[in-house]
């Protein structure tokens, strides 16, 4: 019973870290919405030289909103895996803690290997009657 409680605490340390990492890794994608953003006033105020062409306006949007929407589902990745570290640490919502760690195992190779070690941790009969106490 001491070597699950262990378990699922390191298990949740192990989930802020990857939490913050993912926190971390969302800001990228914010470099697509800097490029649309230049890519629509380069269109809307730029001078083109002879034989030059400037960047159709619609090309920035859909950079703008490409990098947007990662962002934000970068960041609402984090959240859910920083709740689920929450879940884990106070022995709570066992299926959100099990559902999250199947889908953190689609992120390499971080993801994959937390999310491997959740499933192997959350599948035993004795954790499983801590989050049901």
């Amino acid at each position: 019973m001491n070597q699950d409680k262990e378990h699922l605490r390191l298990l949740a340390i192990f989930h802020y870290i990857v939490a913050g990492l993912a926190a971390l890794f969302s800001f990228f994608p914010l470099l697509y919405t800097t490029i649309g953003a230049i890519f629509i006033f380069v269109a809307r105020h730029g001078t083109a030289k002879p034989g030059e062409e400037l960047p159709p306006e619609f090309l920035g949007w859909i950079f703008v909103g490409l990098g947007s929407f990662l962002f934000l589902l970068g960041i609402t990745m984090a959240i859910c895996i920083l709740i689920a570290g929450r879940c884990l640490s106070h022995r709570k919502r066992y299926s959100f803690a099990l559902v999250m760690a199947c889908i953190e195992c689609l992120f390499l190779p971080f993801g994959t290997i937390l999310g491997v070690f959740t499933i192997i941790v959350l599948s035993r009969e004795s954790v499983r009657a801590l989050f049901s106490a």
